[in-house]
């Protein structure tokens, strides 16, 4: 069976690219943008990072396998990259700019599967969510590739395309964005035949000065939609009227109203929900209303493809809570731990959700700073404090710099809290105060690591590394 995935000299011409050959080899198995990745035919992409160029590694990518290296022109004579390929019988495909060619390259990687339905989600929160419960769910029914973790970035996408091959009937992908037009650049890519929005929130707002552009740079995605595509977008989102605005591909607002085998839910708390789906109980166990939401959107795309009401409910009741996203950690006490990422429309939900839970003992909420927001930072963190100061915590902890603009709101309030930005003074205090039986919420950005508490809540001591 022939694993190489495309011809070296074939992409070259597809992508318009210089091709240096001084070897006999004619396609390539596998792509990599880190030479300690690279191995036995391999593509290397030499990227430029913040702290090194990975034109300084194409050589450890050669003598770990890979048979060619997309680079810069520019480049060339400063790494000596020429001298480097003639001696070690490799190759060269020389581009402009190297993330431009991988993205590049990808696409026209991607063009060989026609037949392959592309689903690309995206929104502020709960991207990789609902494309876990999409796949659960597709999968009973189609072949189904997607990209692994949070692969969403102007790499991680690109780099999720190559796990495409002839078997796979549906690709699903979630596009993320740390930067203005990085929607555009990878939905370029990936050309979906359905798109999805979850929602529209503030995160990462610091890199686009309001939400008004980040709803613009969300429904980019749709721009790049097939022939015949369908723009999946959330009813109940206060931006659903602009995010359909203009969109020529076919639009369909999305809900727990807009299917009509929806017959209701109930909440088993900590233990998820029940859906009540086309006469079938089904008991799904990711918690909170906004998991529910999550289903929904996930919903709808299996309903566009389509699968059956059986794949739906098989799907839904095969999810389980991904790392750091609502999980529930049962020991000394029960820790919600949701600590993935953190903006104010996800940590207004958890600690909601906290709140709606019905506990025997006491609750305390470890809350860290909700980084990437910008000159928005002040007042977001001075809203959750009071937001804070009203919930039905017994005693709040906050961990970070940025939360200290909580703090005004909840003094005046005579709410109990504790503040640090050191995790080794947070270890004790938190430590100190929590007793069996206690349910304890992590909620702060990825940055914060608030993971690093989680074996001392449950029982299993301290790891601070």
């Amino acid at each position: 069976m022939n694993s190489d995935l495309m011809g070296i000299a074939e992409l070259s011409c597809s992508i318009k690219a210089r091709h240096i050959s001084f070897s006999r080899n004619a396609a390539f198995s596998s792509v990599a943008i880190d030479s300690r990745r690279a191995n036995e035919g391999s593509l290397f992409f030499a990227l430029e990072g913040a702290s090194c160029d990975g034109h300084g590694f194409v050589k450890d990518a050669f003598n770990s396998g890979a048979r060619a290296a997309v680079v810069e022109s520019s480049k060339l004579e400063g790494f000596d990259l020429v001298n480097t390929a003639e001696k070690m019988g490799k190759d060269l495909i020389v581009v402009e700019n190297t993330l431009k060619g991988l993205q590049d390259s990808a696409r026209v990687y991607l063009e060989k599967f026609p037949g392959l339905l592309k689903i690309g989600i995206t929104g502020s929160s709960g991207k990789t969510t609902t494309k876990e419960i999409t796949a659960a769910i597709i999968a009973n029914e189609k072949n189904t590739v997607m990209n692994s973790g949070n692969l969403n970035s102007e790499t991680g996408l690109p780099l999720s395309v190559f796990e495409v091959r002839d078997v796979h009937e549906v690709g699903i992908f979630e596009l993320g964005m740390n930067r203005p037009g990085e929607i555009s650049e990878i939905a370029e890519v990936l050309k979906p035949n359905i798109a999805l929005v979850t929602n529209i929130g503030s995160a990462h707002i610091e890199y686009f000065g309001s939400k008004s552009r980040i709803v613009n740079e969300k429904k980019s995605i749709f721009n790049f939609l097939t022939d015949n595509g369908i723009a999946l977008i959330p009813k109940d989102d206060e931006c659903s009227s602009v995010l359909a605005d203009g969109i020529g591909a076919r639009v369909r607002f999305y809900g727990e109203d807009s299917f009509c085998e929806f017959e209701g839910t109930r909440s088993l708390g900590l233990e998820g929900s029940e859906i009540f789906w086309a006469g079938e109980k089904i008991h799904f166990a990711l918690p909170g209303e906004h998991s529910l939401k999550d289903a929904m959107a996930a919903i709808a795309i299996a309903k566009e493809v389509p699968v059956s009401n059986g794949a739906i409910k098989r799907g839904l009741e095969s999810v389980k809570p991904l790392f750091g996203r609502l999980e529930i950690l049962k020991g000394r006490t029960t820790v919600i731990r949701d600590c993935y990422n953190a903006n104010p429309e996800s940590t207004e939900k958890s600690v909601e959700f906290c709140d709606s839970v019905d506990w025997h003992a006491r609750k305390a909420y470890v809350i860290a700073d909700m980084l990437e927001l910008g000159e928005n930072s002040f007042s977001a963190h001075r809203k959750l404090g009071t937001l804070l100061a009203g919930s039905k915590a017994d005693r709040i902890f906050l961990f970070g710099s940025e939360i200290q603009a909580a703090v005004l709101p909840l003094s005046e309030s005579g709410k109990s809290f504790f503040r640090t930005n050191n995790i080794d003074e947070l270890f004790p205090a938190l430590d100190g105060y929590v007793q069996t039986g206690d349910l304890v919420l992590l909620k702060g950005s990825r940055g914060c690591a608030l993971e690093r508490l989680s074996e001392m809540l449950t029982g299993g001591g301290y790891n601070v590394s």
